[in-house]
């Protein structure tokens, strides 16, 4: 898929989603689907994208896989830059801290990962980056 057809099939996922609480969008392909809200690094304004995601405990995992390419997803770049975000996971909203998992962790993670929708094997074997797991834990001291 094209980055601009990426683009739009994320923005209207994200709308249903939003306007139905996580009913419509919160399940995709057997896997759970979260809105994850960033700042943009370089606007300043707020972004949002749904992405698959793995939950032990508190903590949640996405990927920023963005189909195996050479860069990083925007979003990805926009939480390094700033690691406070949004979560919209059904009708659950809240604050959250986001990180990229260390070596040891994403090795952990990573199995699982590829478990839960084994294209992100497909994707790492086209890229030579290492596609990063980033970790999502609740902020809280920051209201919802």
């Amino acid at each position: 898929m094209r980055d601009g057809q990426v683009r739009r099939w994320s923005q209207i996922h994200h709308v249903l989603y939003r306007l139905t609480g996580g009913l419509v969008g919160r399940r995709l392909v057997d896997n759970d689907i979260l809105l994850l809200t960033t700042t943009g690094r370089n606007s300043g304004r707020s972004h949002t994208v749904p992405l698959l995601y793995l939950q032990e405990g508190t903590t949640l995992a996405v990927i920023a896989s963005y189909g195996g390419r050479d860069d990083h997803p925007s979003w990805y770049s926009n939480l390094v830059a700033e690691p406070a975000v949004e979560i919209q996971a059904g009708r659950r909203r809240f604050r959250a801290r986001a990180r990229t998992a260390n070596p040891e962790e994403r090795e952990t993670w990573w199995p699982r990962v590829v478990e839960a929708y084994g294209e992100y094997s497909v994707y790492q074997g086209r890229t030579e980056r290492v596609i990063p797991v980033v970790l999502l834990e609740p902020d809280e001291e920051a209201a919802p």
